[in-house]
């Protein structure tokens, strides 16, 4: 009997011991459970999810600001829907001006001029072939029209797909080449059913010029987002992160050599600078991607019409050529064959000196692209790092033997190849280094000189020329 005086059931467990029963509950309140626990599931997933957006929003505004300018595009061609003398001209078509808004709006001017010129250019060479094959297969009769627009669209979609393949052509009209195939096919199908073809295409190309217009204003005027001032910062970010990198990799690995009882308290803000090389390996993709959306681009900011994107690739090629050894210096860090500290001591000078000038030399590079203006000390840098490397090679050629004493007498010694074998491959690596941001400054004095960086120098002298100039006005005015 329970303490409620209500009934309770109790059964034998073993060793004397018993447990109370207790009834289940009633199906309603399991699906009652089941449903509170799904609903609370959905609500912390729901905030969860908002909370990652809201961090991305925050970190990143311009996908923010996409988003909005998408949203904006699309409500102004939706008026062509809610207006009724707006709806009469155009007609139901109008649909295809809000399809064309959806698919070629992008985050970049460049990428929406691109997808929106490839879709005009591709809807017109389409519909233009289409109306002309459509009139070569009524002529030949109602026997011979639907094989005439069968062999057309064969011929056609199959040399168009193949041409997808040919490098320049997927460079700049692969999304053109999509839109042809699609829009003859339309055509050459439905002309075979429709009276009013001529009509039809018109409407059609009418409305797909709408929604390529919009999206072009919408993405020049709010917020605009260039594809050639993206291209531009990630070349001399990337070139602060390879410094950063090289200079992080030389003092991991010469860390704790003047004092092995040194803590080192900022291990992970090493790991993190040392590994930043990682960034321009995996930039290729986006960097090809920038500079071909870079060439749709009107001129704006500091670029003109024909900028030469194509030599931001060559520098970020160079700049990987330098990144593949800075991470070969990486892999020294985790090498199961380590030097001594004695041994690393005797190069700690002339390797840190000569990668402290790398990266100054790396630097300046990257002062170079942002400012867009020649630097005057570049010059005396890479001197200084060519010093860096032959005191270098100095200092490796007549590296000196280590001198161990005994009891007895003391004697010299030459330190086991294993031992000299870790540095020997660390210097290596420098002086290759070295070598190959000497490719980076040539190729970044390419650029300044094809895109007319401006120079210090001239500056100075055209200053001086005016100064001159107003000199000479002032002592001899005109009469």
């Amino acid at each position: 009997m329970a303490s409620g005086g209500s009934l309770e059931w109790r059964v034998n467990v073993g060793d004397g011991a018993t447990e109370v029963l207790r009834p289940e509950g009633s199906f309603v309140g399991r699906m009652v459970m089941g449903v509170k626990g799904f609903v609370w599931g959905l609500f912390v997933k729901g905030w969860m999810f908002l909370e990652k957006a809201w961090g991305i929003a925050n970190s990143e505004p311009k996908k923010a600001v996409h988003g909005l300018k998408v949203g904006l595009a699309l409500s102004i061609v939706s008026v062509f829907y809610y207006m009724r003398p707006l709806y009469e001209g155009i007609g139901g078509n109008a649909m295809w001006a809000i399809m064309t808004v959806v698919v070629t709006f992008e985050s970049t001017v460049g990428a929406t001029f691109y997808k929106c010129v490839n879709r005009v250019i591709g809807t017109s060479l389409a519909g233009g072939l289409g109306i002309g094959v459509h009139w070569v297969a009524a002529e030949s009769g109602d026997r011979f029209e639907p094989i005439v627009l069968g062999i057309s669209l064969f011929l056609l979609a199959s040399a168009t797909t193949f041409s997808r393949f040919i490098p320049s052509i997927k460079t700049k009209f692969d999304y053109g080449a999509m839109i042809f195939i699609l829009t003859f096919c339309l055509v050459s199908i439905s002309s075979y059913r429709v009276d009013k073809l001529f009509e039809l295409a018109h409407t059609r190309l009418t409305t797909i010029a709408i929604g390529t217009s919009l999206c072009i204003i919408v993405s020049m005027l709010f917020c605009p987002m260039w594809a050639g001032s993206q291209l531009h910062s990630l070349v001399f970010r990337n070139l602060d992160k390879l410094a950063d990198g090289l200079d992080g990799c030389l003092s991991e690995y010469f860390k704790n050599v003047d004092d092995p009882e040194m803590e080192n308290e900022d291990q992970e803000c090493h790991d993190s600078k040392a590994q930043s090389y990682k960034c321009v390996l995996n930039s290729k993709a986006s960097e090809e991607s920038m500079a071909n959306f870079a060439r749709w681009e009107p001129a704006h900011g500091r670029f003109g019409f024909r900028h030469p994107w194509k030599k931001y690739l060559e520098v970020g090629v160079a700049m990987r050529k330098c990144a593949y050894c800075i991470e070969a210096l990486h892999d020294c860090l985790n090498s199961e064959i380590k030097a001594p500290n004695s041994l690393k001591l005797l190069l700690l000078e002339p390797c840190k000196a000569l990668s402290t000038s790398s990266s100054k030399v790396l630097k300046e590079l990257s002062i170079v692209i942002k400012t867009m203006k020649k630097s005057t000390k570049i010059d005396l840098e890479v001197s200084d790092m060519n010093i860096a490397v032959q005191e270098l090679q100095a200092a490796i050629a007549s590296f000196p033997s280590t001198q161990t004493a005994n009891e007895e007498h003391e004697a010299a010694t030459i330190p086991p190849l294993m031992e000299l074998l870790p540095l020997a491959t660390l210097v290596s690596l420098l002086i290759e280094t070295a070598s190959r941001i000497e490719h980076v400054v040539n190729a970044v004095e390419t650029l300044a000189n094809v895109a007319n960086f401006d120079s210090e120098e001239e500056k100075k002298r055209s200053c001086l020329d005016n100064n001159d100039h107003h000199v000479a006005m002032r002592v001899f005015p005109e009469a």
